[in-house]
């Protein structure tokens, strides 16, 4: 499956040259960890791997590993776990990604497509994030931007000579003020014009799609309207887009990451966990991080600063609207032993099935 993944770290150059036999071992090691939790030792390494090696010479590539610092032998066990460096280097040149079953393709589409219609756009991402959520058995997380709310009504209110108000209805109740400057001698028939023009087009539709249609038909526009009101219907538009973004911050399923608790340290992670959880505004700067890629984006244990006590995982894709532009990014968040080769094509795909729902030609 072609798909870019963008690392949170630069990759370990140093480490590009192990030969097969030491990749063998260390993959091993890695994908008992993310299956089990648990440890690795050189018995098990023995009967698991292709090649015929004694445990003496599986004990040697793992002193090697370790010196590396791609494994550690935890105080518990004779066994092997890979560290958060090692976990990088197996995502960036090791992992090998799957695609999405077409059932669970279809599966996907099928709910989210029935949540934006029964509900909102904004029930379609919830959707998502409890899709995400339900498929890693960890957190799924959706960050997005107000821009995208589908919206039922658009009033210019007169306040005084040179300001008007633009209050934004949107189709969950919600409501937007933002204060206006008007031209000087606008007259407040053309504040109910603009609102009417606006209304019988905006119905169900984002503000960023109104105003492409608004920038295409300009010159209709302005034979439909004098001069002077469609400016107003321009400068609404472009305070409402172009304004101060309020972001929007969607958890599901953090009840999935109290499960397979297996040591008090684990359940100190997640009570770390919870507490950056509740950190939204950290959050969301995290996840504005995979907005800046094409694809994929990992962010594994301490190469965030957010959760960097509490050693969780992070993988996120941007999503984008109509006109390509990036406006949110939807995500899983859990323990560092994610199901990567799953779970990637997973956020992958969803983040393409929401575009599709914000790109009306798609549909």
């Amino acid at each position: 499956m072609n798909m870019p993944i963008l690392p949170g770290a630069g990759q370990l150059r140093q480490l590009s040259e192990l030969n097969e036999r030491s990749r063998e071992i260390f993959r091993q090691i890695v994908e008992g960890y993310l299956a089990t939790g648990e440890p690795t030792g050189s018995k098990t390494l023995a009967r698991l791997l292709p090649m015929q090696l004694s445990s003496a010479s599986i004990r040697n590539v793992m002193a090697e590993l370790e010196g590396a610092g791609l494994i550690f032998a935890p105080h518990t066990s004779a066994g092997r776990l890979p560290t958060q460096q090692g976990l990088r280097f197996f995502v960036d040149a090791l992992l090998e990604i799957g695609d999405v079953a077409q059932d669970e393709r279809s599966r996907i589409e099928a709910q989210m497509r029935a949540a934006a219609s029964r509900e909102t756009f904004e029930g379609a991402l919830a959707e998502a994030s409890a899709l995400l959520s339900g498929i890693s058995r960890g957190a799924g997380v959706v960050i997005t931007t107000k821009t995208n709310t589908r919206l039922r009504q658009v009033e210019f209110v007169h306040l005084d000579p040179t300001r008007a108000l633009v209050v934004l209805v949107a189709e969950d109740g919600s409501v937007e003020n933002r204060l206006l400057d008007l031209p000087a001698g606008m007259p407040a028939s053309a504040l109910v014009e603009a609102s009417n023009f606006l209304n019988s087009r905006i119905v169900g539709r984002t503000l960023g799609e109104v105003r492409q249609e608004v920038a295409e038909r300009r010159a209709e526009m302005e034979r439909e309207l004098d001069a002077i009101t469609a400016r107003l219907v321009e400068s609404g538009l472009a305070l409402s887009v172009g304004g101060a973004e309020t972001r929007q911050l969607i958890v599901r399923g953090q009840a999935n990451l109290l499960d397979d608790l297996r040591a008090a340290e684990d359940l100190e992670r997640i009570r770390l966990l919870f507490g950056d959880l509740e950190t939204q505004t950290d959050v969301i700067d995290l996840l504005s991080r995979a907005e800046d890629g094409e694809g994929v984006r990992i962010f594994i244990g301490s190469e965030n600063r957010l959760f960097s006590m509490s050693g969780s995982s992070v993988i996120a894709a941007p999503f984008r609207d109509g006109q390509q532009r990036v406006v949110g990014a939807v995500g899983v968040i859990g323990p560092t032993r994610l199901n990567y080769a799953r779970i990637v094509p997973m956020v992958d795909f969803t983040a393409r099935v929401v575009s599709r729902l914000l790109d009306p030609s798609a549909r």
